[in-house]
């Protein structure tokens, strides 16, 4: 059985709404006989208030089935950290649950072992300062991801990447990057989910970039970034499967693809 692995925002969402067609979708693939997972750099969430969204949107989903960049961040950090290593979260519950499940202490300030990076609302100065003050005391620096931007309601907003730069500025250090398309986030996929998938995605750069490291058929859904940001074109040539939307991608995922053998 073929796994489809789905991106969030941008090809289910944008922000809170629902991109129409896709809860029926991935229903849709459920029934055409494919292992539906969910992969998102979008760190923020714990799993539970992931899986209250699906809910809320009509997507049926568990546990087991969402990937998320903070979970790819604590198991890069758990193959070289002691249990009970401090480690700074400059970013929101869901590096903390992350963190904490792989046996971690967070905590708020200095000294630590390493600094965890990742997207949230309440980036301010005071986070700037205690997570650069950390790295240029020789903590590890480790982003959930380095997206610039990502897809909200109704229009493109500041990604991880944006404070990613901010504390690597101030800090005069390059992290480690642990989500989409980045090495740990491909080990995690393989450990969860096998060798061989779909990968499913709205931003070329990092979904398409993860379907070519772990192997596997791009595609391409223009609800999102893709083919709309003038920095996130259609690549020529294009990839191996491109739709409007998730709605319109499934039947010819299945058909293409096989995941009803």
């Amino acid at each position: 059985m073929t796994v489809v692995v789905l991106d969030l925002d941008g090809v289910l969402w944008r922000g809170d709404e629902p991109i129409p067609g896709s809860p029926e979708a991935v229903t849709a693939l459920r029934d055409g006989g494919a292992r539906v997972a969910f992969l998102t750099n979008n760190s923020s969430l714990r799993v539970a208030d992931y899986l209250e969204k699906f809910a809320r949107l009509g997507i049926a989903a568990d546990a087991e089935e969402v990937l998320t960049s903070a979970q790819a961040a604590a198991e890069h950090l758990r193959a070289t950290l002691s249990a009970g290593a401090r480690i700074l979260a400059c970013a929101g519950p869901g590096v903390v649950e992350a963190l904490e499940h792989a046996g971690f202490e967070v905590v708020d300030r200095g000294p630590v072992d390493a600094v965890v990076v990742g997207w949230h609302r309440t980036f301010d100065f005071d986070g700037l300062d205690r997570a650069a003050a950390a790295v240029r005391d020789g903590a590890r620096f480790v982003a959930t991801n380095t997206d610039p931007t990502y897809p909200g309601a109704g229009r493109v907003l500041p990604g991880a990447g944006a404070i990613v730069a901010a504390v690597a500025t101030a800090a005069g250090r390059s992290p480690e990057v642990a989500g989409k398309p980045e090495p740990p986030a491909a080990a995690m996929v393989r450990r969860r989910l096998g060798d061989q998938g779909v990968m499913v995605g709205d931003r070329p750069s990092t979904d398409g970039a993860m379907a070519t490291a772990l192997g596997w058929p791009f595609a391409l859904v223009l609800t999102g970034i893709g083919g709309h940001d003038p920095s996130e074109p259609v690549p020529v040539p294009p990839p191996a499967f491109v739709a409007d939307d998730l709605a319109a991608l499934v039947p010819r995922l299945l058909e293409g693809h096989g995941t009803g053998s």
